[in-house]
């Protein structure tokens, strides 16, 4: 049961992600996202999730972690709450971004909830391969559910839908899991806000560079800006006692390539919701429900890599399932940037994510288990909350790099298809054009669909960067193969 109510939370967290994927063309149609700042609604939930991770795990190991969590879910159930009431652009963002602290405190004391309640050896192998399937998994469940609620009711229930999902999980947790033991320190609140802000401006420079260019003054800004405060991020994080990046994590090899490669593939992983929900909507015409469908494999397919993965590592360890999961990840990635506008779901979308759903199901259980791995128990809270502040911080920036190659490639080839449009068009045509800017269907499924290619080839070279760190920086070690077997001791 408490390993039920930690997966809850965090398929409720990762869920979040995209089950508002699935509900982007509404919620452009009704408050008027232009498609390059209509990742901002994706953006402003991970950042701030991601930004401040590390002070929630931080949180979780100071006050307790039961107390931290809970107050983490009530929190983003009410950030859930105002977001689907938002009225215009700015309070959804608002409310995304508040949803995003409340995730940021639930997220990686869930994590390390289960360090502290299982064994470790085989218990906390079956309880990481459950929550590895959920947070990999919970994607394409949230992509199935936000088309049913965007298609029986509306977009605003993709948000509503976490209010009596998270006071649930907040009224359960006090009868099922104990409370931690609390360690001493203090927050280190200069830390996490350089960090936030700096990838904040990162972000932004991205996405800017995308609808402006490279030169534009307000890009050039966001990137000095952006160094700036990640220079002084890390300059605070040396001198601290307590910082809330604890930089020796970074000694470990193995550690340091597990975050790598999750920077790498969380914006693999990102991507391919993002355009492919864009890409079976707009150019393929599904519905919500049906694209929701065309995604409930991959939740099936990651629980299939995760379970063979969590069964086979004590026997051959994470490595083999970290190279093998990143190659077949970049196959898949590879494979989708062959769609055009004349693919079809079942000959050209279908076998691709299938193959990146196996290797990521394989991924996030390695990961997971390596980056925990010799970690005090005192550090669990913070190893936990970097590893998923990795995940959140990969996913959102690269996210922004796969719009800035997606907003560059279709700008391209609309300068291709606006002159055969006009070349051919009738008069009230050109007048339609003139007063929206809108191409015809054919024409604007071309756009999108050399954007999404771009946007898959970039994709791809992530993954296959994962999958040359897990070659040649991961090592693994006879006692770590001990300690995955239920024979070491935990480390105090």
């Amino acid at each position: 049961m408490a390993l039920l109510v930690i997966a809850s939370c965090q398929l409720m967290v990762v869920l979040d992600i995209t089950i508002v994927n699935i509900a982007l063309p509404d919620i452009q149609r009704s408050l008027d996202f232009s498609t390059t700042s209509l990742s901002w609604v994706i953006n402003a939930y991970t950042l701030t999730f991601g930004g401040l991770l590390l002070l929630g795990g931080r949180m979780g190991d100071i006050l307790g972690r039961r107390r931290v969590f809970i107050f983490g879910v009530l929190l983003f159930v009410l950030a859930s709450l105002l977001g689907g009431m938002a009225q215009n652009s700015w309070q959804l963002l608002a409310a995304r971004a508040l949803q995003g602290v409340g995730g940021a405190i639930a997220s990686p004391t869930s994590l390390a909830l289960i360090s502290t309640t299982f064994r470790e050896g085989p218990e906390r192998n079956r309880a990481f391969g459950v929550f590895a399937a959920v947070s990999a998994g919970g994607g394409a469940i949230g992509l199935l559910a936000g088309g049913i609620l965007v298609e029986w009711l509306n977009w605003r229930w993709v948000l509503f839908v976490n209010v009596p999902i998270g006071l649930l999980i907040a009224l359960a947790t006090p009868r099922w899991i104990p409370e931690s033991e609390r360690h001493p320190g203090h927050f280190d609140i200069a830390g996490a806000l350089t960090s936030t802000i700096g990838m904040v401006l990162l972000v932004y420079g991205f996405i800017r560079a995308a609808q402006d260019g490279w030169r534009e003054g307000l890009t050039l800004a966001a990137f000095g800006g952006a160094v700036v405060f990640l220079l002084l991020f890390i300059l605070i994080e040396r001198r601290s006692r307590q910082p809330i990046t604890p930089l020796h994590m970074f000694a470990d090899r193995n550690r340091a390539g597990t975050y790598g490669m999750m920077l790498s593939l969380a914006a693999a992983i990102f991507g391919m919701f993002f355009f492919l929900t864009l890409f079976v909507q707009n150019v393929l015409d599904f519905s919500p429900i049906q694209a929701g469908l065309a995604f409930l494999p991959v939740s099936a397919v990651i629980a299939v890599g995760a379970g063979l993965a969590s069964q086979l590592l004590p026997r051959y360890g994470p490595k083999p399932f970290m190279v093998t999961g990143a190659i077949l990840a970049a196959a898949g990635l590879a494979w989708l940037t062959l769609t055009d506008v004349h693919s079809t779901y079942a000959g050209s979308i279908l076998g691709p994510i299938l193959v990146f759903s196996l290797g990521m199901g394989m991924e996030f259980v390695s990961l997971t288990l390596m980056a925990l791995s010799n970690v005090r128990i005192h550090e669990t809270g913070a190893a936990s909350g970097l590893l998923n502040a990795t995940q959140q911080v990969g996913g959102s920036l690269g996210l922004s790099i796969l719009v800035t190659m997606f907003g560059t490639a279709s700008n391209n080839e609309a300068d291709k298809q606006i002159p055969a449009f006009l070349a051919q068009a009738t008069p009230v045509e050109r007048l339609r054009f003139e007063r929206t800017g809108q191409l015809p269907a054919h024409y604007a499924d071309e756009v999108l669909t050399a954007g999404v290619s771009a946007a898959f080839i970039m994709a791809a070279i992530f993954t296959a960067i994962a999958a040359v760190i897990a070659l040649l920086v991961i090592q693994v070690r006879p006692s770590d193969l001990e300690r995955l077997q239920g024979g070491g001791m935990p480390t105090p």
